[in-house]
């Protein structure tokens, strides 16, 4: 099947203010994979951080996919949707044609006909992935895979502005321990 243009500028729009917007990571993630589900009309979307202990995608938020697929088993970054360079997004246009899978046999069992993953970087380093499943084959477009990158920039600063603010937050808490008339 061939995109009839998935995700627009205006859908984008409204999935960045709602990045934007978010007062937590958890919060953000489910906000934005419900978003995509419905203004895509995918069948789910996943929002993976990484565990820098064990390198595996750990699931932020998800969307539209059962709970016996989302708990498949452990995601490693290096394995998961095997490429080269896990920094580039992968397009698998039908699964049934693909090698590239970890666990090919549950997207089978799950519908999942199509999957598009886009690491979220953040200076070099991967900290999490997008996975946008689709029930039918999907060759998406140049532009909205465009869109799809930004959104994973966009990711990207809004969970190291979570983790900063955290810290912000634990340093204020422990400087107000140790010495209550300073804040």
């Amino acid at each position: 099947m061939l995109s009839d243009y998935k995700i627009d500028l205006e859908k984008y729009k409204l999935i960045v203010e709602t990045v934007f917007d978010a007062v937590n990571p958890s919060i953000m993630g489910s906000q934005v994979a419900q978003l995509l589900v419905s203004t895509m009309g995918v069948k789910g979307v996943n929002i993976f951080v990484v565990n820098p202990g064990t390198q595996a995608l750990e699931i932020l938020a998800t969307e539209g996919l059962s709970l016996g697929y989302v708990n498949k088993g452990i995601i490693l970054v290096d394995k998961s949707i095997k490429l080269e360079s896990n920094f580039k997004p992968v397009i698998i246009t039908d699964t049934k044609d693909s090698d590239r899978l970890q666990y090919p046999e549950k997207a089978e069992k799950e519908g999942i006909r199509s999957i598009v993953s886009l690491p979220i970087n953040l200076k070099g380093k991967i900290i999490g992935a997008l996975r946008i499943y689709h029930s039918e084959p999907w060759e998406m477009s140049a532009s909205e895979l465009s869109y799809l990158r930004l959104l994973t920039l966009n990711l990207g600063m809004a969970l190291r502005y979570f983790r900063l603010s955290a810290v912000v937050q634990c340093t204020k808490d422990l400087l107000k321990e140790i010495h209550p008339i300073w804040l």
